[in-house]
């Protein structure tokens, strides 16, 4: 893997994660209680023995920046780095990146400093763990100009992947990207004998989905990009691809989430803290890399916990938590009860209180969290519920904001004593 180099696409403004991604890019979204988006496609990288790994970032990228510096060191006698590639004025052009492919295109000179034979193209804003390693030698003895990373997904997730059809020896065929026509995702839809003919774990109806995971012959990439003027890889260069070269499948039977909407993110996490999760960030061969903290542990004190996640630094004192995750140096008073949340921590730990109101870090002392996120420094007071017991679907109020019936309380939030929500 040493001809070979990972481009980390940062994505877009992240609206549909918002407020969570009001003050930073979505690679830098705490993940798992200790993680950022980022670490994983890095991680997957780095154990596939490629350590040319760059980043594009492009909105608010600051805290993005700050944690791949603090993170990913390598010594002075490595080839390896994580280089950022932030969006730059140039001498002829002005714009920012106008999609995937465009921020590639205008980051081209950088990505072949090294000729590397094969470029990665991965997404900031997933969860899963793949052998890359694997998924660039199926690339390279199939003899492909690019190959697709790709999945099956129940029919209902068509409309928001890029969708195709491939043969019997894996070369794609026909590529829809976000097809909303029905009669398209039909003739798209798998059946018994193309499943058990290509070997996939699926079910009939089923479609075979894009990952956003690509890796491209460097020449082949440099040639496309240099000749047209698409801007974006699911919706122009595949199909223009299927023409004009080799389009191969990678078959990924395992655990995958896009992580786009308040409540994937909310599902996502959540499922890390089944007994046995399908994402399996216990594997000793393949750890999920992130910033070394030096925290102590988590420190439990009179509490019941079920089917949940504490992480490094974190204080609970008599509370209840049930099917969570309790970021580092988060802290939960007396009776708190966390019922399907996601509490990001805190930055630093508060000998003493800052906050004007005097509402601490963390959770105050008889408070019910239920089916939301609390992003890093909040500070939620006594006696509050949190529980949208009314079932509202979308709020924005000073306090919080409610996206698919889960409240979201932003990141430095306060929320005073009693708030009922």
């Amino acid at each position: 893997m040493h001809d070979v180099v990972s481009a980390i696409l940062g994505g877009g403004r992240g609206t549909r994660l918002w407020p969570l991604t009001m003050r930073r890019a979505k690679p830098a979204v705490p993940v798992g209680g200790k993680f950022r988006l980022i670490d994983i496609p890095i991680s997957n990288s780095l154990h596939a023995g490629i350590e040319r790994i760059y980043v594009l970032t492009q909105f608010l990228s600051a805290s993005l920046h700050r944690h791949i510096s603090q993170t990913y060191r390598f010594d002075a006698f490595s080839r390896g780095f994580v280089n950022i590639l932030a969006a730059e004025q140039r001498i002829h052009e002005e714009r920012w990146y106008q999609g995937t492919a465009d921020a590639i295109r205008q980051n081209m000179p950088r990505l072949v400093e090294y000729r590397p034979r094969d470029i990665l193209i991965l997404s900031g804003d997933q969860l899963y763990l793949m052998d890359m390693e694997q998924f660039v030698s199926t690339h390279r003895e199939a003899g492909a100009d690019l190959t697709v990373a790709v999945k099956p997904v129940p029919r209902s997730e068509a409309g928001a992947l890029g969708i195709m059809r491939i043969d019997e020896s894996g070369r794609i065929t026909e590529f829809v990207e976000k097809p909303k026509d029905p009669k398209v995702v039909d003739g798209l839809a798998l059946d018994g004998s193309t499943i058990e003919r290509l070997g996939l774990a699926a079910e009939p109806g089923m479609v075979l989905a894009s990952m956003g995971i690509y890796s491209f012959r460097t020449e082949f990439l440099e040639d496309v990009l240099s000749h047209t003027e698409h801007v974006d890889f699911g919706r122009e260069i595949i199909p223009a691809a299927i023409e004009s070269g080799r389009v191969q499948s990678f078959v990924e039977n395992g655990y995958w989430r896009d992580i786009g909407t308040i409540r994937s993110f909310h599902e996502a996490n959540l499922e890390l803290t089944a007994p046995v999760p399908e994402l399996d960030l216990y594997d000793p061969l393949h750890p999920v890399y992130t910033r070394p903290r030096f925290l102590p542990g988590c420190k439990i004190n009179g509490c019941t916990v079920e089917r949940s996640i504490l992480s490094d630094g974190s204080i609970l004192s008599g509370s209840r938590v049930s099917d969570s995750i309790v970021g580092v140096r988060a802290v939960l008073a007396e009776g708190v009860v966390l019922d399907r949340a996601v509490m990001m921590g805190a930055t630093i730990f508060e000998r003493e209180v800052r906050d004007p109101k005097g509402v601490p870090l963390g959770i105050g002392r008889g408070t019910v969290v239920r089916n939301a996120i609390i992003d890093l420094d909040a500070r939620i007071g006594e006696g509050c519920r949190l529980t949208n017991e009314s079932g509202i679907q979308h709020l924005d109020a000073e306090t919080h904001v409610i996206r698919d019936g889960i409240i979201v309380v932003p990141r430095g939030q306060v929320v005073p004593d009693g708030t009922v929500v």
